[in-house]
């Protein structure tokens, strides 16, 4: 049979009835634990009626190192937003994050595996599955979405991970820059640390604004050029002058033009 385990460390084979062994409870400071109106108030308000009092305790219960399970309910708060969309279930989103927690604390996949899924892991081996079997099913898992998701909450940019590296070369530029024994090199780690060092420029808001005409504003400015033509057309006839016409009132009813003289 083959297994992941050293022979020391296999289980042993007898006929007796494998027995379920305690379950350990963390031993923790209190104040640590994770609470359950907090964890509550965390999850995306579609996914707070699936967890309860006896979740938050098997929780609490996980893990017995006061450090692992610090920083596995830290995750757990922090990482509920790859719930939002609802597409998972609350156990599924703790076993992931336990998962995660154990790869970030440098344990390989399988080490995360088997820490997180103890008993199906012993019952892998126990039915003899083949080492590079409970290998695929592992990486399968690891590929997961859920997994995966939760995997980008944790990632640091990179200009982040690297600013110690960052500030160690700007300092090396300008100590270059001034003891340099060439002028140019002064001068080029100089310019360097200066460039590095200038403020981000202030980018002006340009607002573009774009007036759509309505079709009523349409209509009506169809109607006023026909109307001005109009009147043109009527003073140059003689039949009507450009005092009588300045005194025309205009009515609009109906789409019908109206022409009322007044003050006659």
């Amino acid at each position: 049979m083959s297994s992941l385990f050293d022979e020391d460390d296999a289980p042993a084979s007898n006929n007796n009835q494998t027995q379920t062994a305690p379950t350990v409870v963390a031993q923790v400071d209190p104040s640590v634990l994770l609470d359950y109106s907090t964890f509550q108030s965390c999850l995306p308000e579609k996914m707070r009626k699936s967890i309860n009092q006896e979740l938050v305790d098997r929780v609490n219960a996980t893990l017995s190192n006061p450090e692992e399970f610090e920083q596995y309910r830290n995750n757990l708060i922090s990482y509920t937003s790859v719930m939002q969309d609802g597409k998972f279930k609350i156990e599924q989103y703790l076993d992931a994050v336990q998962y995660v927690s154990h790869k970030l604390r440098g344990a390989t996949n399988i080490e995360a595996y088997m820490k997180t899924f103890p008993d199906k892991y012993k019952q892998f081996v126990l039915a003899g599955v083949a080492a590079k079997d409970i290998a695929s099913y592992v990486t399968a898992y690891n590929k997961g979405k859920l997994v995966n998701l939760i995997m980008e909450q944790t990632l640091v940019p990179v200009h982040v991970l690297n600013m110690d590296m960052y500030q160690k070369a700007l300092n090396a530029q300008f100590e270059l820059g001034m003891s340099a024994q060439s002028e140019k090199v002064r001068s080029d780690a100089l310019n360097s640390v200066l460039q590095q060092l200038r403020p981000p420029e202030v980018k002006k808001a340009e607002l573009a604004i774009t007036v759509k005409e309505s079709d009523a504003i349409k209509s009506l400015k169809e109607l006023t050029l026909g109307l001005a033509e109009q009147q043109r057309q009527a003073i140059a006839s003689g039949l009507t002058t450009a005092k009588e016409t300045a005194h025309q009132k205009l009515i609009t009813e109906s789409e019908e033009v109206q022409y009322i003289e007044v003050g006659k």
